[in-house]
């Protein structure tokens, strides 16, 4: 008896709470209705044309780097393509203004968009998804933050269209929510959240990026960290499972992708159906996205392969002959770019080879990339002082937040590009260096290694390496070809390069993935 009135309380409870949400949910769509009809008039577009709104979610659109020339060529395609919609996007930088972001856009990524069809809806609680304000549990916490970021956003306007271009998927669940399923949604991932990668480390108990020392020496510690990835990975597979279609950036990220859609765990599954929260599951459930494409209900989801855009036109102009015996390293300065591993390759590669410090032999290692927030510049202080402790201060130099064209020379110039990262999942840069004629040497893994700097017609465009000494041999080899080796190698890398990722790509692979959705 007790457990039937246990029981029909909790029904009753959550039928209430099911009214009261979508009471909440019907005010919000009306309120929606009125900020875009706002928008509309304030964008000077004719009432009477019922615009498209198209929502991008991308809390950090001014940050400069490869997912934001992603955001803005799509944004900038969709304008060509379909001046009836309004781009919205979702951005946390209310310490910019429309206009300056634009300009930042141009000076950037040399793309120009059109004011009267973009609005700019700025979130003032990006800090939920900032690595500091998690500093235990990090993953978890940007997850719950992004979704509240995500009511926050949709709290102010509903798009008809909604795009995750950074890599947000548990906010699908907030939209299907509030949208009660009536409006399709998509991700452009660019690396997901977490991966089986990310798993088979803590299992193996490897010291890496997302697996401390500590934790890595630890049972206790490794077995609870286990415990808590296969939470997240059981309940990011239900994000993901949400979107009417996914877009990745690279074969890794794909196989990645499909692995995670398909991940099935006995255990949570137990663990999720018996929750005492399995009201709001079958809520849930009951609001999961309209299938909205004609031919999507008997599609199981899979994840559409769509390079980044790498506007390569003007790279590939550059000479490929009389090159400075110049380093050059192009990335955000954020922790998974590894670039303390690029300052020790360098000392590495001084220390082997002594006649590269002086003389008409001398080396020289450039660091270029953005720094998004006070995080990102002090870690380039650490740089700073990781590059003076291995005493090579005066043959390094960091330029932080470099225009478009100061990138350009750079690239013009240099003789190496290096990259790090473990796992890149895609890697513009690396593409931006082949096409620029400056021979790459990454990390072998993720995209560099698999779609990137692969050989063309069984000839090599670049080398990878995978610790400071292997980085070191590979920058000793390029800098000691012959010219007519390295010609060689620069126009296969610029041949396969302007090819294969060519802005136009990108730009098709966009349009067959939406298109149909809402227009």
């Amino acid at each position: 008896m007790a457990f039937a009135i246990t029981l029909l309380c909790l029904l009753l409870t959550g039928l209430l709470g099911i009214i009261i949400f979508t009471a909440y949910t019907n005010k919000l769509a009306r309120h929606s209705a009125q900020a875009r009809h706002a928008i509309i008039k304030n964008l000077g577009i004719s009432t009477t044309s019922n615009p498209q709104f198209i929502g991008f979610f991308h809390p950090y659109c001014n940050a400069g780097g490869g997912g934001e020339r992603v955001l803005w060529t799509a944004i900038a395609a969709t304008q060509r393509a379909h001046p009836n919609c309004v781009s919205l996007v979702y951005t946390g930088d209310v310490d910019a203004t429309k206009e300056q972001i634009l300009a930042q856009v141009e000076a950037r990524f040399n793309i120009s968009l059109d004011p009267k069809s973009l609005h700019f809806v700025f979130l003032k609680r990006r800090r939920l998804v900032e690595d500091a304000a998690w500093p235990r549990f990090t993953l978890l916490g940007q997850s719950l933050g992004s979704m509240f970021l995500a009511w926050e956003a949709l709290s102010q306007v509903i798009p008809d269209l909604y795009i995750d271009s950074m890599g947000y998927a548990f906010t699908f669940h907030v939209v299907a929510w509030i949208t009660k399923g009536s409006i399709p949604m998509g991700a452009y991932i660019h690396y997901p959240t977490i991966s089986t990668d990310m798993l088979a480390r803590v299992k193996a108990r490897k010291v890496g990026h997302t697996n401390r020392g500590d934790v890595a020496g630890s049972l206790v510690l490794s077995r609870g960290k286990m415990w808590y990835y296969r939470f997240l990975m059981y309940h990011y597979s239900l994000a993901l499972s949400r979107p009417s279609f996914i877009m990745a950036n690279s074969s890794w990220t794909k196989n990645h992708v499909d692995a995670i859609l398909s991940h099935s765990d006995p255990v949570m599954n137990v663990m999720h159906f018996l929750s005492p929260l399995f009201i709001l599951r079958l809520f849930a459930t009951t609001f999961k996205s309209k299938k909205l494409h004609p031919d999507s209900a008997s599609k199981k989801p899979e994840a559409n392969i769509v390079y980044p855009p790498c506007d390569t036109r003007e790279m590939a102009q550059f000479p490929l002959d009389e090159r400075e015996r110049i380093i050059l390293s192009i990335a955000q300065f954020r922790p998974e770019k590894d670039h303390p591993a690029q300052l020790r390759a360098f000392a590495q590669l001084l220390a082997d080879h002594p006649t590269y410090i002086s003389g008409s032999s001398s080396v020289q290692l450039f660091l270029l990339g953005g720094a998004r927030n006070t995080d990102d510049h002090a870690r380039v202080q650490s740089l700073r002082d990781l590059a003076e402790k291995l005493e090579i201060t005066p043959y390094v130099q960091f330029i932080v937040n470099a225009s478009y064209p100061k990138m350009l020379r750079w690239l013009a110039m240099a003789s190496i590009g290096l990259s790090t990262m473990v796992d890149e999942h895609f890697g513009i840069n690396v593409v931006e260096f082949m096409a620029a004629g400056v021979i790459p040497v990454t990390h072998a893994s993720g995209g560099p290694l698999h779609d990137i700097v692969v050989p063309l017609d069984g000839e090599a465009t670049g080398f990878h390496a995978r610790d400071p000494q292997s980085f070191a041999n590979a920058m000793h080899t390029v800098l000691s070809m012959s010219k007519s080796e390295q010609r060689a190698m620069r126009t296969r890398a610029r041949t396969w390069a302007v090819s294969a990722f060519a802005e136009q790509r990108f730009v098709e692979g966009w349009e067959a993935a939406w298109k149909g959705w809402v227009i």
